[in-house]
């Protein structure tokens, strides 16, 4: 594979040039090298999303992951677990049965299960009558599943965390401080976007956050603005850190796509004018219309530093699933974007080489 340069790229503030070689970023300096020209417009690792379940009128539980991924990379996530919801275990053992090193546009880096166990007093947008309790002999049935997400209360659920392989996140859960301090004993490293369907926390009674504060585990953020007001995505920036907070899309199948009527999950869902996120027929939230990207605007927006933002989105992921992503410099994964002043995406880059260009 011949090296892929990309000159006067804006990194850090500086502008300088990268050097890709065989994939991977091998130098950060002025070369004299051909390339292509960023024209001093800014470059970061490729953002990567673990918690999205479609875009476009496509979902992940469809099983169509080659498409999403062609559309994720050209809204600039360039390595993502697709996450399917609580539907019957046959449909979820249908979108993640695949070879994922064959497909093309950003990286399938596994799966991310939400559901089916959860608690039903908090499914949110979940089918309720899929939701069952953990069951690791049927977990381990389903190939490529990368995180999964469970209700740590329920019954059975520590044994099965303690026996997980995959990454466990907590949510659609009303756990107690004590249960989640238990669950992340056990084993568990993550909680499902935070704040929203889950037990809250409060001073008497910290519940799932109080405890993943103090256990520095990881948090998911969805950073569009309207499942966690401004205030609150501080307090949790605030608590967890750019280390520890992971940005999320939470995008369903009407992402992309303008107002109108849509299905996730078996579920009718309604996008309203003006609105950013999907509702079912009785006004239950039911997921963002966002990109990846569209999050890392908007917390840069309510003054989140862009370096931390774009962190977030990027290497914090990367390093919850211990993979060599996330950063521009040299050694890494060349999966890159290039965004001009206003955050738009001009082009992706992924394993070396020019994907989308706007």
């Amino acid at each position: 594979m011949a090296d892929l340069v990309i000159k006067n790229a804006l990194v850090d503030g500086a502008v300088t040039d990268i050097t890709i070689t065989n994939g991977k970023i091998s130098k950060i300096g002025v070369t004299k090298q051909d390339g292509i020209d960023a024209a001093c417009n800014k470059v970061f690792a490729g953002l990567i999303d673990l918690h999205a379940h479609g875009c476009m009128n496509i979902e992940v539980n469809s099983g169509r992951i080659e498409e999403l991924s062609d559309y994720e990379a050209k809204h600039g996530t360039t390595a993502w677990l697709p996450t399917t919801s609580t539907v019957a275990i046959e449909t979820i053992y249908n979108a993640v049965n695949r070879d994922i090193t064959k497909i093309r546009g950003a990286h399938v880096l596994g799966f991310h299960a939400e559901g089916p166990y959860i608690n039903k007093e908090f499914k949110g947008a979940q089918d309720p009558k899929f939701i069952h309790l953990p069951d690791i002999d049927e977990f381990n049935k389903l190939p490529n599943i990368k995180m999964v997400t469970v209700a740590p209360e329920v019954e059975g659920a520590l044994d099965f965390i303690k026996a997980c392989d995959a990454i466990v996140a907590l949510g659609h859960t009303s756990a107690d401080y004590d249960t989640t301090i238990k669950a992340i004993e056990c084993g568990a490293n993550c909680l499902t976007h935070t704040f929203n369907a889950m037990r809250p926390m409060l001073h008497r009674d910290p519940g799932v956050i109080g405890a993943a504060v103090e256990k520095r585990i990881y948090a998911q953020l969805i950073c569009d603005g309207f499942h966690v007001m401004r205030g609150a995505m501080w307090l949790i920036y605030r608590a967890f850190g750019p280390e520890r907070m992971v940005m999320i899309s939470d995008s369903i199948s009407a992402a992309g796509l303008p107002a109108g009527k849509y299905t996730s999950g078996g579920l009718a869902i309604v996008v309203n004018d003006g609105d950013v996120v999907a509702r079912l027929e009785d006004g239950t939230i039911a997921g963002s219309k966002c990109f990846l990207l569209d999050g890392v605007k908007t917390a840069i927006q309510y003054g989140i530093p862009e370096a931390d933002a774009f962190r977030m989105a990027s290497q914090t992921p990367a390093e919850l699933l211990g993979i060599n992503k996330g950063k521009v410099e040299v050694g890494y994964d060349a999966d890159l974007i290039i965004l001009d002043n206003d955050y738009n995406l001009l082009t992706t880059i992924i394993d070396g080489e020019i994907y989308y260009q706007r």
